[in-house]
């Protein structure tokens, strides 16, 4: 919707969600620290012990939402420093601010969703989710164009919408535990249990090292839109718009890799090798003919859906030569995010957040400067150095699995 209100709104979305994406995902590594720990309790079926959890693992990300948000406004100091054009970053400012401020309800939202994962149940979230996007999209509507006597709010409009959304996912939550009796009961004993410094050393020990790792992958692509605004605010709006497709098929990646999580920690907490095995087994396959059939899509219809978010030719070039390479890319990334699924249900992360940095920061990032600047490639060098850093990560994360593996099994 951003992109038929112009290309300039275009490419201060793409910046600002870029930048906003580098905090976001860092509260949201936090979080999914908790899965892994509740998992491996799971099996003991010890209410109260699970309870404390919850309540533990509230704690820890809502303190890190506060100071994530303080330090995610702070970089507004520095967004005219990054080489955009002056019209984008004066656009990017507002439009991040309210992004940032809709941290701290998504966080809330995760802790709860990190913790029902961990008990194995992953659909109150996906309702919810599923209900929020509807309720997004016509907030968007609403607020963008300034329908229903509403202001037309521009770019800003679906800042408000999303931070409207965010503020709900929470809310919603709580009303769908508080009806069923069954997960009732973890609310209760979490408000009656106590906070307890080993648990909480123990959820950061696992959520830190995540978020930093999460951090690290999403800071290659944010650096690599920086360069594509360099080449033009064309390239960086068609970024944009390639990236939003390619964050969809991710998406699904991503839900598989904590369905991998969940399967692995129950089956380390009862210590079953083989069922661990076949869990790592079955989502490869799935995700693997998932993102091959995606390529493949987005290959044929390269021309096609950039239409859905702009008429504008340039930008549409630019994301069709992108969606070429973003073929590649899904079948790597789609594997390295499964393989650290299954790590992190062995609450290994610590080794994966140093392969993250090589990956991405040692080996994408030259690459994609490489090519884009020194060698000519232009856009498209900076998503082939993408190609190489994902590659680089699935298989490290692979032979750190089979090691670990190994050890679990002796």
């Amino acid at each position: 919707m951003v992109g038929h209100i112009g290309t300039v709104q275009l490419a201060a979305a793409s910046f600002a969600t870029s930048v906003f994406l580098v905090g976001m995902l860092f509260g949201l590594g936090i979080t999914l620290g908790l899965t892994p720990l509740v998992g491996q309790s799971f099996n003991s079926k010890n209410q109260k012990n699970l309870g404390s959890w919850f309540k533990n693992g509230i704690l820890v990300n809502l303190i890190a939402s506060i100071l994530i948000c303080i330090a995610m406004s702070s970089v507004v100091l520095l967004m005219d420093r990054m080489g955009q054009s002056k019209e984008v970053v004066q656009k990017a400012i507002p439009f991040y601010l309210i992004h940032v401020s809709s941290l701290i309800p998504l966080m809330l939202f995760f802790s709860f969703k990190q913790f029902f994962e961990g008990i194995g149940n992953t659909k109150i979230a996906m309702v919810i989710t599923i209900i929020i996007n509807l309720v997004n999209i016509a907030l968007n509507y609403i607020l963008i164009y300034g329908k229903f006597g509403f202001p037309a709010l521009g770019l800003n409009g679906s800042g408000f919408a999303s931070l409207i959304s965010r503020l709900l996912m929470p809310v919603l939550f709580v009303i769908i535990i508080l009806r069923i009796p069954t997960y009732r009961v973890y609310l209760f004993e979490a408000i009656h249990s106590g906070y307890e410094k080993i648990k909480i050393k123990r959820i950061m020990s696992i959520g830190f090292p995540i978020g930093f790792q999460m951090v690290i992958e999403i800071l290659a692509f944010t650096l690599g839109a920086i360069m594509l605004g360099w080449i033009s605010k064309e390239s960086l709006a068609g970024h944009q718009i390639a990236i939003s497709m390619a964050s969809m098929t991710y998406m699904i990646s991503f839900g598989l890799a904590s369905g991998t999580t969940i399967r692995v920690s129950h089956a380390f907490g009862e210590h079953d090798r083989n069922e661990l095995k076949q869990a790592v087994f079955a989502s490869l396959h799935m995700v693997i003919a998932f993102m091959l059939l995606m390529g493949i899509l987005f290959v044929l219809l390269r021309n096609q859906l950039p239409l859905l978010f702009t008429t504008d030719p340039a930008v549409i070039k630019v994301a069709a030569g992108l969606l070429v390479v973003g073929a590649f890319f899904q079948i790597f990334d789609g594997m390295q995010v499964v393989l650290l699924g299954a790590l992190r249900g062995m609450a290994d992360v610590r080794i994966p957040m140093f392969i993250a940095f090589f990956s991405y920061i040692l080996v994408s990032l030259p690459i994609s400067y490489l090519l884009a600047f020194i060698f000519n490639f232009g856009y498209q060098g900076v998503w082939i150095g993408f190609v190489f850093g994902l590659s680089t990560a699935a298989v490290l994360f692979g032979l750190r699995l089979k090691n670990q593996v190994h050890k679990f099994g002796h």
